[in-house]
């Protein structure tokens, strides 16, 4: 207790280097509902942030109420848009929608005997920015193992006719999202050739080309090729971000390319780039990740030397690893601390806590926070709840799992994709198989839909089991679902058994 007691010293005086810590450093307000069992709020936080920089993001069409009515004046009458202005462009984004379907069923007829581009012309629409953006998409949501070469082409294909239509000119956007087509199917090479054309024609590559590329090449071997390019690049638009080396880093992580971001840091003060908060909460991430706790904490040392204060980000990480770590007390010190810097403690701090002593093992500690952010007046959200659930699993503590499970009801909380896995999880760890694949029909029924990694835990545990015929229901059910393939590679010898 006493070491305990001397790291929780060592967390507070660390920080008494850091001058005028101010309550604006945490007002940006924090996704709790994003954690997911993995490192914290941090990767939230830097998730959410990626997606402010994401211009693909697909619209629903709705009207936007704030958007539609903030230019009316105090008389009720609209000052810029009209009620006709809204309608007509209701009625274009309906039409191009009409319009990808067809487009759609042309391209699946693609074949001997059917050319699509003839098809194409024969139809006389209007190709427009939505239009694209709906066909594109549509193509990337049906894309699978067995279909990833032709959804490529014909992505490819009805990109390149778009490009050739009068009055219209393809965007960043449109290259995205073929560029994110080509990343799904694995077409590489395809991927590169689209960057240089993007370049080519003036289109500079953003935060999410790099995004793209990283993600998917770094499964590939090729991450630091595509770090070294983007580093040249002298088009590479980096908003969010204050320079484009946090970008880079910011996606590495993503990726866990810890080592490269080591690399990257290195060029980045080369080039007589300094770090920002970001930036350091991303190295801590990193060095974190690889174990070097001693350069970890060299890294925050600096961090106020330089005269940046943490942020609830920066604190987010520091009570991940004080839990998992399994430092408790030095946590309770660390979040009095922050109270007392006028820190704003919320949900997200201590669900990133909770996971950390979970992964350490100390369900007790687990509890004792858990309760105390309750009589704090916080109410523990879906994701709280799941670390929770995951944690009594891990630990063979059904019992204390389904308790919590079943209090998420009482308190609003329905159970995501990750709680139902963990519960289905446990109830085979138990043997009650029976009451794990009716759980498997529960969770559909209340509009959760399985991923594979529910059906993998079910499948897996079965055929451990030796009860082929269940295992084999299982994977029938799949097969309607469209995620059979990925368990047929998993389980590969699932029907030689």
């Amino acid at each position: 207790m006493y070491s305990l007691a001397l790291i929780g010293q060592r967390v507070a005086q660390s920080f008494s280097c850091f001058c005028g810590i101010s309550r604006s450093l945490c007002s940006r307000g924090c996704d709790s509902n994003g954690v997911n069992g993995r490192f914290g709020g941090n990767e939230d936080y830097l998730n959410e942030t990626w997606k402010s920089s994401n211009i693909d993001c697909v619209s629903d069409g709705k009207p936007n109420k704030n958007e539609s009515f903030s230019s009316m004046g105090t008389n009720g009458n609209y000052e810029g848009h009209t009620l006709g202005n809204f309608s007509s462009r209701w009625k274009f984004i309906e039409n191009a929608r009409i319009d990808a379907k067809r487009v759609l069923e042309i391209l699946q007829q693609d074949g001997p005997g059917s050319d699509a581009k003839v098809a194409l012309d024969d139809l006389q629409i209007r190709v427009s920015g939505v239009l694209v953006r709906e066909v594109l998409v549509g193509i990337l949501k049906t894309i699978n193992y067995a279909n990833k070469n032709r959804c490529a082409k014909l992505g490819y294909k009805f990109f390149i006719w778009c490009g050739q239509q009068e009055n219209y000119r393809h965007t960043t956007s449109s290259y995205h999202l073929i560029l994110k087509i080509f990343a799904d199917c694995e077409e590489f090479k395809a991927m590169w050739r689209l960057v240089d054309e993007m370049t080519e024609k003036g289109f500079p590559a953003t935060a999410r080309s790099f995004n793209i590329l990283i993600c998917t090449c770094g499964e590939a071997g090729l991450a630091k090729k595509v770090v070294e390019r983007f580093i040249k690049s002298k088009t590479f638009n980096y908003r969010p971000f204050k320079h484009s080396y946090n970008a880079i880093l910011h996606s590495l992580l993503a990726v866990n390319q810890c080592k490269l971001i080591e690399w990257v840091y290195q060029q980045m003060l080369g080039e007589g780039h300094f770090p920002d908060v970001l930036t350091y909460n991303i190295l801590m991430c990193a060095k974190y990740r690889l174990g070097k706790l001693d350069q970890f904490h060299r890294l925050l040392d600096e961090m106020g030397r330089n005269g940046f204060s943490p942020d609830a980000h920066t604190f987010n990480i520091l009570l991940h690893v004080l839990g998992k770590g399994d430092k408790p007390l030095a946590a309770l010190n660390l979040l009095n601390h922050m109270k007392e810097e006028g820190f704003e403690l919320s949900v997200l701090h201590f669900t990133t806590l909770i996971d950390g002593l979970s992964r350490a093992g100390n369900l007790d500690a687990c509890k004792y926070f858990f309760d105390e952010m309750i009589k704090h007046g916080f109410v523990p959200d879906v994701a709280c709840y799941t670390v929770m659930i995951t944690g009594y699993i891990v630990a063979g503590e059904f019992d204390k799992a389904q308790g919590m499970f079943y209090e998420m009801f009482t308190r609003g909380q329905m159970p995501n994709v990750f709680t139902y896995n963990s519960m289905i999880r446990g109830l085979c760890m138990g043997g009650k198989f029976e009451e794990a694949c009716l759980m498997l029909k529960e969770m559909e029924s209340r509009g959760c839909n399985p991923n594979f990694l529910v059906y993998s835990t079910l499948v897996g545990y079965l055929r451990n089991a030796g009860k082929l015929s269940e295992a084999h229901e299982v994977i029938r059910h799949m097969v309607e679902k469209g995620q059979y393939i990925h368990l047929l590679s998993k389980f590969k010898g699932y029907r030689r058994c």
